[in-house]
């Protein structure tokens, strides 16, 4: 069976990076009809907040990403501990003691990041215990075979990295803290995970893993990796740059199927259109459609496909918001058919109904003053019917003798304050108050 996972670290909110990974693996189990988990990876308890746990569910719940299975890496520190006895055991963790100052000596002296040469391998039991007295605990490396590790990769294809360009990666802080390598891979054994699709830049830290994997007696899984997301001049996105968090979109008025169906083609060879369901979504998806290179993601893309979402909502969708505005329920209706196709988001009701309810300042060209002065003059006060449009406004092309565009824009734009809309007949049924010209 498919077993794939999103393990995010409750130190945020979750943004359009992570929800690129989240779906994409939501998506491959939901197809094979296999498991989805959510794992939370807070095995640093200075920085995780059960705050960002609830707003991580929270968030996914919202776009209806719901997970088979929950865990928390916090509550899995034994088997981590056993883990690594494991590899102790096996000659393939060993413990260095160098300061960050001494490996940053390193660095300054080869000029680049070096790859850590080894040197606590040829400490003696005595020197490790005199280290430790004078420094504390050290950290805890894997020891790599030092050779090539190989995988086909699900979206770039053959990788061969060779193990000896790499540092021997700490999976154990000298405080005693489980750092994600360890612990992601521990639980990826457990759980019986069978594909991980994440982002391009753990390339390198999959090499590492596959060879824990290998020395735990586990079976590698499928590895699929996807571009990196720029923004639409191609420039870094940052991860903690709000506008881009899920729940600021949210705010925003971004609709969940608007959002999921951008990300669940963005960067693929496949057109980005509207889906109103997961399993639509789903219908389609291919990893192999992917590309390598970086994919520019425009926060604006999402609002097209939001208005296209909400233009296809029947009135009881929006009802109890429609009438949170406090829209006469007699009007309701009407207010969703007229404003439905003149709205991007959700917020945009309200901007509407205020326009209605209390008027729009009045939008007149000079060359139209006395025009639209005359005009409203002959406008009795509210309330109007389907009618008064096409009475009041054959009335004004026979008192002035004006006609087409040169007597319906004024008068629209004195109305409304805007050159465009919705069917002016519809609109006169829902105005409250005429605003006069000063």
């Amino acid at each position: 069976m498919t077993v794939t996972r999103f393990a995010p670290s409750p130190t945020g909110y979750i943004h359009v990076g992570n929800l690129r990974t989240a779906l994409m693996n939501y998506l491959i189990a939901r197809k094979s009809g296999g498991t989805f988990i959510l794992r939370i990876d807070d095995t640093d308890p200075e920085r995780s907040k059960q705050a960002y746990v609830d707003a991580i569910q929270e968030d996914l719940e919202w776009l209806g990403l719901t997970w088979d299975r929950f865990e928390r890496q916090s509550a899995r520190l034994d088997k981590y501990e056993a883990a690594a006895q494991v590899l102790r055991d096996n000659g393939r963790f060993y413990e260095a003691f160098e300061t960050p100052t001494e490996l940053d000596l390193k660095r300054k002296k080869l000029g680049k990041p070096p790859v850590y040469d080894r040197a606590a391998l040829a400490l003696t039991e005595a020197e490790k215990d005199a280290l430790r007295a004078e420094r504390g605990p050290g950290v805890w490396r894997f020891k790599l075979k030092q050779e090539r590790i190989e995988w086909p990769d699900g979206i770039l294809g053959d990788i061969s990295i060779d193990a000896a360009s790499v540092s021997d990666p700490v999976l154990i802080r000298a405080d005693g803290q489980f750092l994600y390598t360890l612990a992601s891979v521990v639980d990826d054994v457990e759980m019986g995970v069978t594909n991980i699709v994440r982002g391009s830049d753990h390339v390198t830290n999959t090499a590492t893993q596959i060879q824990i994997i290998e020395a735990l007696g586990g079976t590698v899984p499928s590895f699929a990796h996807h571009s990196l997301l720029t923004g639409p001049q191609g420039e870094a996105l940052s991860k903690r740059l709000g506008t881009l968090a899920l729940r600021d979109l949210r705010e925003r008025g971004v609709e969940p199927e608007a959002l999921l169906s951008l990300m669940a083609r963005l960067g693929s060879s496949q057109p980005v259109e509207l889906r109103l369901t997961l399993d639509e979504i789903a219908e389609g998806f291919d990893l192999s459609q992917f590309g390598a290179a970086p994919t520019k993601f425009d926060v604006q893309d999402l609002y097209p496909l939001t208005a296209k979402k909400l233009i296809g909502l029947p009135f009881d969708a929006v009802r109890d918001e429609i009438a949170a505005l406090g829209v006469p329920a007699d009007k309701a209706e009407l207010f969703w058919t007229v404003t439905r196709e003149n709205i991007t988001t959700r917020h945009d009701l309200a901007t509407w109904w205020a326009l209605f309810r209390d008027g729009a300042e009045p939008l007149i060209d000079e060359e139209d003053r006395a025009f639209v002065t005359q005009a409203l003059s002959m406008l009795p006060p509210p309330p109007y019917d389907a009618t008064t449009w096409q009475s009041w406004t054959a009335a004004v092309k026979a008192e002035t003798g004006r006609k087409g565009k040169g007597l319906f824009m004024p008068l629209r734009k004195a109305l409304t304050g805007q050159s465009h809309g919705p069917e002016m007949a519809d609109v006169m049924q829902l105005i409250q108050v005429v605003r006069r010209p000063s």
